[in-house]
């Protein structure tokens, strides 16, 4: 990777690195505990499905790839991308009819236009501040015009940083943003609001949370005339 990266790229790499096996075992079912979660990704399947114009979807900081391989089961033609290798290494092992590829969301090696649609499920989070209306010019460049993005992310004002999990030492930050916020950087990187979503926090079960969540559904504009994904 460039020497130049910003120290976030190289602190969240190696952290998940150290975290990938403790993770994929801990959260490898917590979609089925989240029903409205389930729901949006469906719905987010079915709008890329109908505007994508036959184009693959990104699932951009898949992880261990469990909600990759969720919209996949539900039709999407789906890959993902992450900076980890460890994390990818766990979701090759656990989804291997699924394609999984080393990339930054600063910088995706794709071509302008080529995505049907995007999802960042939780991984804007460990961008930081400056760096994020990059990454969402990034989002706008490789999607089709018309083609949609789906973004999840925790309400605060505050970051919060980690530097233990599971007994390993790492350095990870969470930047908490109002969807105001995020919608704001979205508009002015080009691309258009089209719903969103704010639920209270789950302080019970087995994945308790501290903060409420956001969901945001945008997407980049048709060109001039109205010319959609379509590809004709």
């Amino acid at each position: 990777m460039p020497i130049s990266e910003p120290d976030f790229v190289r602190d969240t790499r190696a952290s998940y690195d150290r975290l990938a096996a403790d993770y994929a075992a801990r959260f490898q079912d917590e979609l089925a505990a989240k029903p409205v979660e389930r729901a949006l990704l469906a719905a987010f399947a079915e709008t890329v499905r109908a505007t994508g114009g036959g184009r693959p979807v990104a699932d951009v900081g898949c992880g261990t790839g469990r909600v990759t391989a969720y919209l996949h089961g539900l039709g999407a033609d789906v890959f993902g991308v992450d900076l980890s290798p460890g994390m990818l290494a766990e979701a090759r092992g656990r989804h291997p009819g699924l394609r999984f590829a080393e990339g930054s969301m600063l910088a995706l090696d794709l071509a302008d236009g080529s995505l049907g649609g995007l999802l960042a499920w939780y991984s804007t989070i460990h961008v930081t501040d400056d760096l994020l209306p990059d990454v969402f010019a990034e989002f706008r460049r490789v999607l089709a015009p018309g083609a949609h993005a789906l973004l999840g992310f925790q309400i605060g004002a505050e970051p919060a940083r980690y530097e233990e999990a599971w007994g390993h030492r790492v350095r990870l930050d969470f930047h908490r943003r109002t969807p105001e916020r995020v919608e704001g950087l979205l508009t002015a990187a080009g691309l258009e609001i089209r719903a969103r979503t704010v639920r209270q926090p789950d302080t019970e079960g087995e994945f308790p949370e501290s903060t409420a969540q956001a969901v945001v559904l945008t997407r980049r504009p048709l060109d001039p005339g109205g010319r959609a994904a379509t590809g004709r």
